[in-house]
């Protein structure tokens, strides 16, 4: 091995020294791709000219409009998180779950859920639910285990429901579509939402004494409403919404003017009912919270046309409001406008950001715009937006994308070193002796992934691990928003896994004495087993995240078998005896490593070349061109 094929390691192993001395990791990472480059310049290994690429990569990376959506996100979750969203929450739903056996854990999961679309942050997750959810879990006796377990695990699903700072992250690094990351990672993070439910109501049949009911002092209060007052209630704003349906339909009206008519009249309402019962405005949307919810809801789904025919109209019309008049009916108009009042805020804010992502109506960054704006008007409305609450939010929305971007310039500096002494080579040869091929890959990667999840941040294995495995799936013929996905479910058991779990900490910070550290330890393990059990649905039904690329019936490639995934040598010519050449990009090493699916990469975007089948290796390859 001469000098230059030793920088590869040497320098990788620099890093890991740097590391474990203590230095902050964007710090680590930028000097050693300095130190490195200024040996291997003075060896006369590598041109001076290489760092002459630096500015314009840290100047792309400032310009980088994907990542902008981070501080919108993190802004908005601030916001929500600060202004009590989490605590209403949990005390709503934990009363509403309360006559079910271990209904206080169900309440966390599906809390857990909601702010996870919301807030995504985790620790303001753990942390609201472990000082609200964890107290009465033990006053009534449920197992401390379970109990510090479901909280931790529920608070992770941020990292994997949309919108997710990690996808985000991820998609730029691989080169990928935020909105594909975001739609690829819904279903497998439902899943796992359900799957988390799943193994509760699994605890609640074998063990019963783990997970008791809470005492009826502490349901939700029931007054059943008769079906005439349900539909008083909820019949004139529904007709509202019959009414701004047939403007659409006759082209009087459309879009943007249709939505200010719809919240101009639930304005109007408020207003109005508010002077006639001689009470606040904000009481009056309490109290009327169930037919404005329906009125708000119709009218974004009439606006954006996602009802855009009679049958569909009328379908949604129907199902949304008998659902809605059947839980007054159950609960009482008190209860049930008690429910929905805190539940409505949320679920709007999520139809706002995720949902005009997925229809394509805004960007995710311009999502994560109106999401900022929306936490806004929601703490507003709930008398809460004030100047302390501001300041907080944007100093920890300030904090974290410094961070972010620090971490992002330093694996710049980094990789761009790396790659020029060939450690991208390096790396290729080290995976071309893993026997099994795009199997032995995937499974080697989920070990390394999972194994760096005990010791080091999402931030930095995301940063410093990915760019050297992304050119590597992607000589593959592996999916890379299948590949994100995919390391996004194992990254989050990173939360979980002592001694750094993230979430473990946060949880053993507020959690009482009675609860040690061991509980939460010994709690966290089946919850993880679980996770572990979602990826590995996911890998292997690749469908759970490609069926929305093959609903958007993108262009095809040509068809190639798995055993052809790796290339085998020059074209027309014998198969290559050099590992290497199996991963090799041919023509300057750098080249394979810009961003992919954009014109400096000059590489088509991988989502568009594949199409995902029942069959798990099917995932690997590409379906033949339709014609």
């Amino acid at each position: 091995m001469t000098a230059f094929e030793l920088m590869a390691p040497l320098m990788f192993a620099g890093l890991v020294v740097f590391l474990l001395l203590g230095y902050p990791v964007a710090f680590a990472l930028a000097a050693n791709g300095m130190l490195f480059a200024f040996i291997g310049i003075e060896l006369g290994m590598l041109n001076l000219s290489l760092l002459q690429a630096l500015p314009d990569r840290v100047f792309s990376i400032m310009s980088n409009q994907t990542l902008l959506a981070i501080p919108f996100f993190t802004f908005m979750g601030i916001v929500l998180e600060k202004s009590g969203m989490a605590e209403d929450l949990l005390d709503t739903i934990g009363k509403l779950f309360g006559p079910i056996r271990g209904g206080v854990a169900y309440a966390v999961i599906f809390v857990g859920a909601l702010l996870a679309a919301t807030t995504g942050v985790v620790a303001a997750s753990v942390i609201a639910m472990g000082l609200i959810s964890l107290p009465v879990m033990l006053r009534y006796g449920y197992n401390k285990q379970i109990a510090s377990g479901v909280i931790c695990a529920s608070g992770t699903l941020a990292q994997i429901i949309p919108p997710s700072l990690v996808l985000i992250v991820l998609a730029d690094v691989l080169g990928v579509s935020v909105g594909d990351m975001y739609e690829g990672a819904l279903l497998p993070g439902l899943i796992l939402v359900g799957m988390l439910a799943l193994f509760i109501l699994l605890v609640s049949l074998v063990k019963p004494n783990y997970l008791p009911t809470l005492p009826r002092s502490e349901w939700m209060p029931r007054a059943p409403a008769s079906l005439k007052e349900a539909l008083v209630d909820h019949v004139p704003l529904a007709l509202v919404t019959v009414g701004l349906y047939f403007l659409i339909n006759a082209g009087i009206a459309r879009d943007l003017w249709v939505f200010m008519m719809g919240m101009g009249v639930a304005l109007v309402w408020i207003f109005a009912f508010s002077k006639i019962r001689k009470i606040s405005f904000a009481a009056a949307m309490n109290e009327e919270a169930s037919p404005l919810f329906f009125l708000v809801i119709m009218t974004v789904l009439e606006a954006s046309e996602v009802i855009n025919t009679p049958r569909g109209f009328a379908t949604t019309f129907a199902v949304f409001l008998t659902l809605l008049i059947a839980g007054q009916m159950f609960l009482g108009t008190k209860s049930h406008n008690k429910v929905i009042a805190v539940m409505a805020p949320p679920l709007v804010l999520i139809f706002l950001v995720l949902g005009t992502i997925f229809l394509g109506v805004a960007t995710p960054t311009e999502g994560g715009a109106m999401g900022a704006v929306g936490a806004l008007a929601l703490a507003a409305l709930r008398g809460r937006l004030d100047t302390p609450l501001l300041k907080q939010a944007m100093d920890a929305t300030l904090k974290l994308t410094t961070f972010v971007v620090f971490i992002l310039i330093g694996s710049t500096i980094f990789a761009l070193t790396f790659r020029g002494v060939n450690g991208d080579i390096w790396v290729e040869n080290l995976f071309a002796l893993v026997p099994g091929g795009v199997w032995g890959f995937i499974i080697v990667v989920n070990i390394i992934v999972f194994i760096l999840g005990f010791f080091i941040d999402f931030f930095e294995i995301a940063f410093i691990l990915l760019p050297l495995l992304a050119p590597i799936a992607q000589k593959l013929d592996v999916n890379m928003v299948w590949f994100g996905v995919m390391i996004a479910m194992n990254m989050q058991t990173s939360f979980l896994t002592p001694p750094f779990g993230f979430a473990l900490f946060y949880l053993r910070s507020v959690a009482p004495k009675e609860v040690t550290t061991i509980d939460i330890y010994k709690g966290i393990i089946p919850f993880v087993c679980v996770q572990l059990l979602a990826l590995l649905l996911t890998i292997g039904f690749p469908r759970l995240v490609l069926d929305f690329d093959a609903l958007k019936a993108r262009q095809q490639a040509p068809d190639k078998s798995l055993d052809d995934a790796i290339p085998t040598g020059p074209a027309g010519g014998a198969p290559s005896t050099d590992p290497t050449d199996a991963f090799r990009q041919g023509g300057n090493p750098a080249d394979a490593f810009k961003p992919q699916g954009t014109p400096d990469g000059g590489v088509p975007n991988p989502t568009d070349a594949f199409k995902a089948q029942d069959n798990p290796a099917d995932a690997f390859k590409p379906e033949p061109a339709k014609k």
